[in-house]
């Protein structure tokens, strides 16, 4: 299945929801986002709702839907913190990563981030 689609992002959901590692240092965390992926000629965007360790739902959205962060770059960035050669954190400080959101918010809670991006790993058969 193909990075940043549809069919990617249910698999995604469910490998949460299987992680004991992210159910366990997300266990406080309450927010969604809005992933906004570039894709050159068009764009991706994904919602998904977090809650508690769990992820309580994902769709595929369009720019009008709400959520408490909103996450923007290009496809390229998105592959490399998938493939664990950027760091989320550094991408979002460093603007290869937009955020419209409270950016406190997620410093403190940068283990859930960062398993977060650990569990894109977990899903099998993702063609970058």
């Amino acid at each position: 299945m193909k990075y940043m689609t549809p069919e990617w992002a249910n698999a995604f959901c469910a490998a949460l929801n299987n992680n004991p590692e992210y159910a366990k240092v997300s266990s406080t965390w309450e927010g969604d986002f809005l992933f906004i992926c570039d894709m050159g000629d068009d764009k991706f965007f994904m919602y998904i709702d977090l809650w508690h360790g769990n992820c309580r739902g994902v769709e595929e959205a369009d720019e009008n839907k709400e959520a408490e962060f909103k996450i923007e770059g290009t496809y390229e960035t998105y592959v490399k913190i998938a493939k664990k050669e950027l760091d989320p954190i550094r991408a979002l400080m460093e603007g290869e990563l937009m955020l419209d959101g409270d950016m406190s918010k997620i410093m403190r809670a940068t283990k859930a981030a960062l398993e977060l991006v650990n569990t894109i790993t977990l899903v099998e058969g993702v063609e970058f």
